[in-house]
C-alpha cells in the first residue's frame, strides 16, 4: 500500500522541516512548498491526499490559494494559522477547509487532525460516486452538481449539505443532524446556519430550475423527495 501523500505549504522553513520529519516518521510522504503560488500549482495537480496550508504566505495568501483550489479540487485541506481570530477560522471553513489548527501547535494534535480528516475523506469516497433526485445529480468524484445536465456552482458547504441530504433521500433530517454531519466541528452559531444554507441551495436549485427538491418538515427539519408532490 502506497504512503499517504501530504502537501505542506508553509513559508517558515524550520517549521516546515520539523513537520516534514514528524510526518515522515508517521509513514506519510511529504512534499513542501514555500509560496502560495507554488502551493496552489502542486495542490491542483491532483497528486495529494491532503494539504496542510498556512494562511500567511508570500505571492498568494492561504485563503486565496484555498478559494482557487476549490474551483478545481476537493482535496481535503487543514489550515495552519498563527492567528487565533474566530473570523479567520470561520472564513477558512466556509471557503472549504476541512479543519484548522492554530500555531504554535503540538505535533500530536496535528497528527490527530490529519488522521481524523483522512478517515472522514475515506468514508466519503466509499459512498456511491453519483447521487441523484428529481433532475439533480451530484458527482462525488468530479465534485460537481448538475440540474437537467446544466452545471450548478456550489460552495464547499453547500455541496456537503446537498450531499448529506441526497445520501438520506426520503429521510427527514433535523437541523442538529445537519450541523453534526455537515459542519462537523464545534459550531456555536445556532441552527440558523442550517436555514441560511438551505435558502442558498433552494435559490440555486429549486428556484433557479423551478423544481421542488428540498421540503420543509415544520418543527423537525428538511427532506429531499424524489417526486413531484409536496
Amino acid at each position: 500500500m502506497s504512503a499517504t501523500k501530504i502537501l505542506l505549504v508553509e513559508d517558515e522553513e524550520k517549521l516546515a522541516r520539523f513537520v516534514e520529519l514528524e510526518l515522515n516518521h508517521e509513514g506519510y510522504s511529504v512534499t513542501k512548498a514555500f509560496t502560495g503560488r507554488e502551493g496552489y500549482d502542486l495542490a491542483a495537480s491532483g497528486e495529494f491526499d491532503l494539504v496542510l496550508l498556512d494562511i500567511m504566505l508570500p505571492e498568494l495568501n492561504g485563503m486565496e490559494v484555498l478559494r482557487r483550489l476549490r474551483r478545481v479540487s476537493s482535496v481535503p485541506v487543514i489550515m495552519l494559522t498563527a492567528r487565533d481570530e474566530v473570523m479567520d477560522k470561520v472564513a477558512g471553513l466556509d471557503q472549504g477547509a476541512e479543519d484548522y489548527i492554530t500555531k504554535p501547535f503540538a505535533i500530536e494534535e496535528l497528527l490527530a487532525r490529519i488522521r481524523a480528516t483522512l478517515r472522514k475523506q475515506s468514508s466519503v469516497t466509499e459512498d456511491g460516486e453519483v447521487l441523484s433526485a428529481m433532475d439533480v445529480s451530484l458527482d462525488l468524484k468530479r465534485h460537481s452538481v448538475t440540474v437537467r445536465n446544466t452545471p450548478v456552482e456550489l460552495t464547499k458547504r453547500e455541496f456537503d449539505l446537498l450531499h448529506y441530504m441526497l445520501k438520506n433521500k426520503g429521510i427527514v433530517v433535523t437541523r442538529e443532524m445537519l450541523l453534526e454531519h455537515v459542519w462537523d466541528y464545534d459550531f456555536d452559531g445556532g441552527t440558523n446556519a442550517v436555514d441560511v444554507y438551505i435558502r442558498f441551495l433552494r435559490a440555486k436549485i429549486d428556484e433557479a430550475f423551478d423544481i421542488k427538491l428540498i421540503h420543509t418538515v415544520r418543527g423537525v427539519g428538511y427532506v429531499i423527495k424524489d417526486e413531484l408532490s409536496d
